[in-house]
């Protein structure tokens, strides 16, 4: 079969494939990212690129206007290469990673005269991590004392460290020889001692080593992963390290990398390219501290369901098929090299148990985090996601949920919605006279999508400056050029195309308002419903903590008044950020912590929403700005009826 090149600009990737490859695939295989939420099957139009020269095939998009089309854009992934072909990937269809780093944002906003805060994650323990590290200086061997290497190790680790047993890795015995006689028989043991079983030696080092005593604490996202270089001894963040999650390139959701997944090949490639990019993050704090990457003696990860069971090679078919149910909850230590981590042999890997198909370790780790299983007070923990998972309760129990809220949160099912990257409207002030907008984004540079807090805020706005109703629809001759008819029904322009990079005018849509109520309206129910199920109601509630990064931007005062968070005290809401990956590193530091987070599992209960009648019509009734039931909210309509 005949075989052509087929270049990405500006990543400056190729790839060498087959004549009439898909263009989507050819830019996994180049390693170039282009967004595409639906996994490839043409329902998202976030594939656009711009083909400069090659001969190809294309099938015609409504996803793309008749001006893109025009215009020479196509679809990545209904488009076969048919000769080389150079491809610009435009602005709207990249990632830019660098806006991962930037920090959360100053919380100065007020609702109803009041002020969020942030949550300081407790770290007030004593550093133990599950593995440590004992130096001992053994007796060398004689004639007339010549027991085995192995015996004559642990038998000095007992006397010294008070074990009463040990167990050994077979791996650490390959070089075991060699390193006490090249130590001269002074050397340091890492061992593996979880509470309820034998301390098992998994390394031995030459020297005294106890002072480069290093872990690495992830949290794989759906969306993006963290990486945090850790020094076990003296309990602190040497290094962080980000990046997208290369798995988008094949679905942007759990469901369709579910789907992938399931095909031929499928879940090794979602495994080879993930861990690909953690050891590049790996890589890069250890560069970045200057450490001996060998030194490194533990990884602990947190992550939701699928991503857990994609990370190490799980089959994720029965998560999303009734009655929805994961491989394994409770996990035990992994060799980290075997899943093919870049690190020493004998490094061990943990991850952090799960709960239910779509209640995850990320979830587990923020509650234990954020000490709910410590405190008297009642907790309402939420992650903002693409599911909406919940956790409701206190020391005494807990409860837990999903609902499946969909992608609006994070530009999927909008027509310029994006996630939080540089070029994202993240901010919208309309005038209540003229109803010309003022946006603000991300990076300050010129918009070319919106993000899902700069949704929050917009729709807020386009409701209280009276261009909306509470169903979601414009209201018709407003004297504005900024509302009108577009392809798929009435708009609100928030930006011209001269103004944009994308070079068309940046709307949103009656559509993308629809969207959106619905997305705010699976998390309002589900909260609401996951209350009733315990006999409690919002009022109930002694804190509210939103956690994640999207918590982290989240405009509280606006949420409330589009009906996704409730009408409550504002002084009760609090954000986390990310709870997933301090989870992480708490039970890197501690093995007390990460018997908590097992304990935190153990205690929490998994509620199937849909098995409440009482989910749909809470559902329902949360499909209007802010609620149908107004005596929910008498804040936010005084104020509207004010405005």
């Amino acid at each position: 079969m005949e075989k052509v090149n087929v270049d990405f600009l500006p990543d400056q990737k190729s790839a060498n494939v087959e004549v009439g490859s898909n263009l989507l695939k050819a830019a996994h295989a180049a390693g170039a990212h282009i967004n595409a939420s639906c996994g490839g099957i043409g329902t998202c139009g976030q594939c656009k690129v711009f083909i400069e020269k090659g001969k190809y095939e294309s099938k015609r998009s409504e996803k793309l206007t008749e001006e893109e089309w025009n215009m020479g854009y196509r679809l990545a992934c209904q488009t076969t290469v048919l000769s080389d072909c150079t491809v610009i990937i435009p602005a709207e269809s990249k990632l830019d990673r660098s806006v991962l780093k930037r920090k959360e944002a100053v919380k100065e906003e007020k609702s109803f005269g009041l002020t969020a805060s942030k949550i300081t994650i407790e770290d007030i323990f004593e550093a133990s991590p599950v593995v440590t590290k004992r130096y001992v200086e053994l007796s060398k061997p004689t004639i007339e004392n010549n027991i085995a290497d192995l015996s004559r190790l642990i038998l000095g680790l007992k006397k010294q460290y008070d074990y009463e047993n040990l167990e050994v890795d077979f791996k650490c015995l390959k070089n075991l020889a060699n390193t006490l006689r090249n130590a001269d028989w002074k050397v340091t043991a890492l061992i593996l001692e979880k509470e309820g079983q034998i301390p098992k030696i998994i390394g031995v080092e030459e020297g005294n080593t106890e002072e480069s005593f290093y872990g690495v604490a992830i949290d794989v996202g759906t969306t993006t992963l963290y990486v945090q270089l850790l020094d076990l001894k003296n309990r602190t963040v040497l290094a962080e390290s980000s990046d997208y999650n290369p798995q988008i390139s094949y679905g942007e959701d759990v469901i369709t990398r579910i789907l992938y997944g399931i095909k031929p090949g499928g879940l090794e490639r979602l495994q080879e390219v993930v861990i690909k990019s953690l050891n590049s993050l790996i890589n890069e704090t250890v560069k970045e501290a200057n450490i001996d990457k060998s030194k490194i003696s533990i990884i602990v990860f947190a992550g939701n369901t699928t991503m857990t069971h994609l990370l190490l090679g799980l089959n994720p078919k029965y998560i999303r098929e009734d009655p929805y149910v994961p491989t394994v909850n409770f996990f035990p230590f992994i060799r980290a090299k075997n899943l093919g981590f870049d690190v020493a042999d004998h490094v061990y890997l943990y991850p952090a148990p799960l709960i239910a198909s779509y209640v995850g370790g990320d979830i587990v780790a923020g509650v234990m985090a954020c000490g709910i299983h410590q405190t008297q007070e009642l907790i309402l923990f939420i992650d903002v996601g693409t599911n909406g998972e919940i956790v409701l309760g206190n020391s005494d129990w807990m409860v837990t949920a999903s609902c499946s809220a969909g992608p609006a949160f994070e530009g999927g099912g909008v027509k310029y919605g994006m996630r939080a990257t540089r070029g994202a409207i993240e901010n919208v002030i309309i005038d209540r006279e003229t109803l010309e907008p003022t946006i603000f984004t991300i990076g300050k540079v010129k918009p070319k999508g919106i993000c899902g807090s700069g949704m929050i805020i917009l729709i807020a706005e386009l409701f209280e400056a009276g261009i909306i109703t509470p169903d979601g629809k414009f209201l018709k001759n407003l004297g504005t050029k900024r509302v009108r008819e577009g392809e798929s029904g009435y708009e609100y322009v928030l930006a011209w195309k001269e103004e944009t990079q994308i070079g068309v005018d940046l709307v949103i849509t009656e559509v993308d308002i629809d969207n959106i109520i619905r997305t705010k309206g699976a998390i309002y129910a589900g909260c609401s419903v996951l209350l009733k199920s315990v006999g409690l109601d919002f009022t109930n509630i002694d804190k509210f903590i939103i956690a994640g990064g999207f918590g982290s931007f989240i405009n509280i005062e606006k949420a409330i008044i589009i009906g996704l968070l409730p009408e409550i005290p504002v002084e009760k809401f609090m954000y986390v950020g990310n709870s997933s990956l301090a989870g992480a590193r708490l039970m890197a530091f501690s093995k007390d912590k990460l018997l908590e987070a097992e304990k935190c599992a153990n205690m929490m209960t998994n509620i199937e929403l849909s098995n409440y009648s009482s989910f749909m019509e809470e559902y329902v009734a949360s499909l209007f700005l802010p609620h149908t039931n107004l005596n929910n909210f008498p804040g936010v309509m005084g104020k509207i009826k004010k405005g």
